[in-house]
Order: structure tokens, then sequence, then C-alpha cells
């Protein structure tokens, strides 16, 4: 039976509100960002192209992918938007690979810890 254990990824002091950065996890490259006095983890990759998310822009609790403009929300990993590119190319886009969410993992603030569950 695999148990979910959580790992210290960072200091609370380590992001100011409306900042994120990516850590790795026991293998996992997670994107930790801090908006709205809130914690959030999701995998740092990008689905579409494997762009690491944490080069991308934070606008709330979206992030947008810096090669593409997929966007998605950090809350529960949904699509928001999948590519920038609209009309022909923006389905044909779909059509060759198809809208995913990213991963998101339980955080938790326990003292100055920033924990996540992976």
């Amino acid at each position: 039976m695999n148990t979910v254990k959580a790992v210290e990824a960072l200091k609370t002091t380590d992001l100011k509100d409306g900042e994120m950065k990516a850590v790795n996890i026991q293998g996992n490259e997670i994107l930790i960002a801090r908006t709205g006095g809130s914690f959030y983890a999701v995998g740092n990759k990008c689905p579409h192209m494997g762009a690491r998310l944490s080069h991308g822009k934070l606008d709330g609790t979206v992030v947008t992918c810096p090669r593409h403009g997929s966007r998605f929300d950090l809350k529960d990993g949904q699509v928001i938007r999948w590519t920038r590119w609209k009309g022909v190319v923006g389905s044909a886009v779909k059509l060759i690979k198809s809208p995913r969410p990213i991963p998101v993992y339980p955080v938790r603030v326990e003292g100055d810890k920033v924990l996540v569950e992976v």
C-alpha cells in the first residue's frame, strides 16, 4: 500500500503573494504558487508540449504556459484555455493533443513550512 507523505517544499517566507517557484519533491517537478494568501502545488510541466509552467505568468489562481499560452486553474488543475491558437489551427491542435488538466497536490501550512503531499 502506497502511503502519501507530506514533504516540506519551502518556507512561507520563500514566496511573496503573486509569486511562484519550481521545486523538486521526490523526483516530481512541482510548481508552488502563493496567491490570495493561499499556497497551491501543481505539476510544473504543461501537458500540451511540456513547457515549464514556472516560466509562465501567474494571474490570481491561473497560470499561463510560456510556450503556447495554455491556461490552467491552480485550484483544481482544470484547463481554462488549451493554447492561444484559434480557428482551424486551434481545432487541429485539440485533435492532435486533446486538452488535459495538470496534476494538483494537496498543500498545507504548518508554522512557517509549506508541506506538499506527494
